[in-house]
């Protein structure tokens, strides 16, 4: 049996738990090994439930990055460390899934690319929604051009009541925003993934504190503490890309809206439409009439080996070590992830001034 690949986890919080150590875990080809966590306990945790009989502890991730014997690592800390860890990490010569978004901002993406072109190692974001069944289909139905030229798009992330409130997704500092770098980044993601385009051309947007304001406020998680709510509670993006496509996107934790969806999309091509609203749907004209056909997806699915079941985290896991065992491209580019990372950031920018932002 061939060695198994050696895990880090560093950042032993929510998203670690609750994503990446369960579905690693599934899998026979690696062990995961070494845990860090600037909260020892966290780690010592972690590596209790899904380490292996010898798991390393760390406070320091720098001195996790200079055992040799670590193949992969696993970025699960707040936005603003992504690209100080990402970096390292590569330059140690480790392959890395950092979780989304990429960076805080573009400028520290470019160089989680760089580092991850200069070293030759992989690098991957945890857009793990474009492992999800319908996901799959649609992307095969997009690539095989059943919509033809896809010209509009909405990508959807709205929540009616739901403010994370635990950890630092409130800390605008930390994260680098609020619903729009949380969720509307996987709404974007998926999006330019179906249109397959990364050539964005300007950016409009609009950005509201109106919500997060409020004291003893009903929220899926409990009230939030108005003091500590520094990011926005909804944000909008139009986008306009180079050949002329345009994406509307909606982003918010909190909106008095009945109209919720997360981390879907709606496309509207020249020779059909598609969403993910009510389950997957396709529209479009067949000989003078028009149709809407419901896709019935089973619980294999495309992504999925037939009669079995997995989550889109453990697709997404298991596609990302068989992209290194097999030495493929991941599913998920540094290259794209690093658009992603652009709009939001011009989002935020022309929210702030007022202003459309121009890419060159």
């Amino acid at each position: 049996m061939e060695r198994k690949l050696k895990i880090a986890i560093i950042g032993c919080g929510g998203i670690a738990n609750g994503k990446h150590l369960p579905s690693l875990s599934k899998l026979e080809q690696v062990e995961i090994s070494a845990f860090c966590d600037v909260v020892i306990e966290k780690a010592e945790k972690a590596a209790k439930k899904y380490g292996t009989l010898n798991a390393k502890i760390y406070v320091d991730f720098k001195k996790l990055l200079k055992d040799p014997s670590i193949d992969v690592v696993h970025v699960c800390t707040p936005n603003n460390s992504h690209i100080e860890i990402t970096v390292a990490a590569l330059e140690s010569g480790k392959h890395v899934m950092c979780e989304k978004p990429m960076a805080k901002t573009t400028e520290e993406a470019k160089m989680m690319v760089a580092a991850a072109e200069r070293t030759g190692k992989k690098l991957t974001i945890g857009y793990n929604n474009r492992f999800r069944t319908d996901s799959q289909y649609l992307h095969k139905i997009c690539q095989r051009g059943d919509l033809g030229e896809i010209y509009y798009a909405k990508a959807h992330a709205i929540r009616r009541r739901a403010v994370p409130t635990w950890g630092v997704f409130l800390d605008e500092e930390k994260q680098g925003g609020g619903p729009l770098i949380d969720i509307g980044t996987h709404a974007l993601d998926l999006t330019l993934w179906m249109m397959n385009n990364y050539k964005p051309k300007s950016v409009m947007g609009t950005t509201y504190h109106k919500l997060g304001n409020k004291e003893n406020a009903a929220n899926a998680w409990g009230s939030w503490n108005p003091e500590k709510f520094t990011v926005e509670d909804a944000a909008f993006g139009f986008i306009t890309m180079e050949n002329g496509a345009t994406i509307v996107l909606e982003s918010s934790w909190a909106l008095n809206s009945l109209d919720v969806d997360e981390a879907k999309c709606s496309l509207s091509g020249t020779k059909s439409g598609a969403d993910m609203k009510n389950g997957l749907r396709i529209n479009g004209e067949n000989f003078g009439k028009l149709y809407t056909q419901n896709i019935e997806l089973d619980a294999g699915g495309v992504a999925f080996y037939d009669g079995t079941s997995e989550s889109d985290p453990d697709v997404e896991a298991r596609n990302w070590i068989e992209s290194i065992i097999n030495d493929t491209e991941p599913i998920v580019k540094p290259r794209e992830a690093l658009v992603v990372t652009q709009i939001l950031e011009a989002i935020y920018e022309s929210a702030r001034t007022g202003q459309a932002v121009y890419f060159n």
